[in-house]
C-alpha cells in the first residue's frame, strides 16, 4: 500500500493548548506524524510518495471562500494587530449573537471562523493544513487510478473542521476533500467512515444533506465527550441527505466486542448504499491507553479492523485523523493497514 506524506505537514508544530479549563502542552505534534512515517517504513508497507499540489480549487469544492481567505490571511492579521505567538479564540456568535456582518478585528475573526478554544493557529499551520489536504488528494486520485487502497498519513488532522469553521485540531477536512474529489473524479456514490474516538462533526456538516456522500462515525458518546454537540444517534441526514449520515455513540469503556458491533453495522449500511469507494477517517485513539480518550481497544483490535474493512470489498482511502497515544500510534496505525493488505 502507497503511504503519501509531506515533510511540509510538520511545519505547523503548537507548543499549547486549552484542555480542561487550563494551558496544557499540545497533544497534536508532529512527532506524531513523525512516529506514523518511521512504522510504515519500518514494517515495509510499501512506498512512501509525496503528494502533488492540486491548488486551491478542490479546497473551495469544500470549504466556503471566506473562511478559506481567513485562514490564508490570519498570521498578517494576528502579527499587523501587534500580536504574536499562538492564537487561541475567547469569544463565539452563540444563540442570540449575529454570525453577520462577519467581524474586522482579529478576535472577532476568530471567533467567527472556530468552534473552540483548544486549537491553536500559528504562523505555519494554513501551509501545513493545505500539504495535509494535498496528501489525502493524493491518495485520492491513487485509489481512483485503480490502487485497491492508499493511505494519507494527515496532519494536521482534518474530521473536526467543517465548511467555515475550524477546532479539534483540524483546520482542512481531509477527508472530506478527497471525498468530494472522487465524486468529481466520476464515483457515483462515496462512503465516510469515521472510526476516531471523537465524532467527525466537519465531516457530518459538510454532507448532511445529500445522498451521493454517506457519512458514518463511530465514536464516544457526545453526551459525555468532545464535540459534545452533534454525533447522537438521531441525527441521520436532512433534505436529500435524510438516512445517509449514520452515527453510533459508545458508552465509554467500549471495547472490541462492543466497537466491533457497530463497525459491521456500519459496512452493511455501506453496501446497502453501494458505495463505490470508501474513505476512511482513520483516528486510533480508540486505543486503551490514549491519553484523552476512554475507550478499550488493544494493538490487536486495529489489525481485525483493517480486516473487516477489507472485506467490504471497495477501493479505499484511509486518511489519517487523531491518535495521541504517540509511542503507540505508527504500531496501531499500520496494524490497520496490514490487517487490510492479509485479505
Amino acid at each position: 500500500m502507497k503511504t503519501v506524506f509531506s515533510a511540509g505537514q510538520l511545519a505547523h508544530d503548537p507548543k499549547q493548548e486549552i484542555s480542561d479549563g487550563m494551558l496544557k502542552p499540545a497533544v497534536e505534534i508532529p512527532s506524531r506524524a513523525e512516529m506514523v512515517r518511521e512504522a510504515v517504513l519500518a514494517r515495509r508497507l510499501g512506498e512512501l510518495l509525496e503528494p502533488d499540489d492540486f491548488g486551491m480549487e478542490p479546497l473551495a469544492r469544500v470549504h466556503d471562500a471566506d473562511y478559506l481567505a481567513f485562514l490564508e490571511s490570519f498570521w498578517t492579521r494576528w502579527t499587523t494587530a501587534g500580536r504574536s505567538g499562538e492564537a487561541f479564540p475567547f469569544v463565539w456568535p452563540v444563540r442570540g449573537l449575529n454570525i453577520d456582518p462577519v467581524p474586522d478585528h482579529i478576535d472577532g475573526l476568530l471567533g467567527r471562523y472556530s468552534f473552540d478554544a483548544g486549537t491553536p493557529l500559528g504562523e505555519h499551520t494554513f501551509a501545513a493544513a493545505r500539504a495535509s489536504a494535498n496528501s489525502a488528494l493524493t491518495g485520492a486520485r491513487l485509489v481512483a487510478g485503480g490502487e485497491r487502497a492508499a493511505f494519507a498519513l494527515c496532519r494536521p488532522p482534518g474530521h473536526h473542521a467543517a465548511a467555515d469553521y475550524y477546532g479539534g485540531y483540524c483546520f482542512l477536512n481531509n477527508a472530506a476533500i478527497a471525498a468530494q474529489w472522487l465524486r468529481d473524479a466520476g464515483a457515483e456514490r462515496v462512503a465516510v467512515l469515521d472510526v476516531d474516538y471523537h465524532h467527525g462533526n466537519g465531516t457530518q456538516s459538510i454532507f448532511y444533506e445529500r445522498s451521493d456522500v454517506m457519512f458514518l462515525s463511530i465514536h464516544a458518546d457526545p453526551r459525555e465527550e468532545y464535540p459534545y454537540f452533534l454525533g447522537h444517534a438521531a441525527e441521520t441526514g436532512a433534505g436529500k441527505g435524510e438516512g445517509f449520515t449514520a452515527n453510533y455513540p459508545l458508552e465509554l469503556g467500549a471495547d472490541w466486542d462492543v466497537w466491533s458491533q457497530a463497525l459491521a453495522a456500519s459496512l452493511d449500511r455501506i453496501a446497502a448504499f453501494r458505495a463505490d469507494t470508501l474513505v476512511v477517517s482513520l483516528g486510533l485513539d480508540a486505543y486503551e491507553k490514549d491519553p484523552i480518550s476512554r475507550f478499550r481497544l488493544v494493538h490487536e483490535d486495529f489489525t481485525r479492523m483493517g480486516a473487516a474493512l477489507a472485506a467490504a470489498g471497495l477501493p479505499t482511502l484511509f486518511v489519517m485523523e487523531g491518535g495521541y497515544a504517540v509511542d503507540a500510534l505508527g504500531t496501531n496505525c499500520v496494524n490497520v493497514l496490514e490487517g487490510f493488505e492479509a485479505v
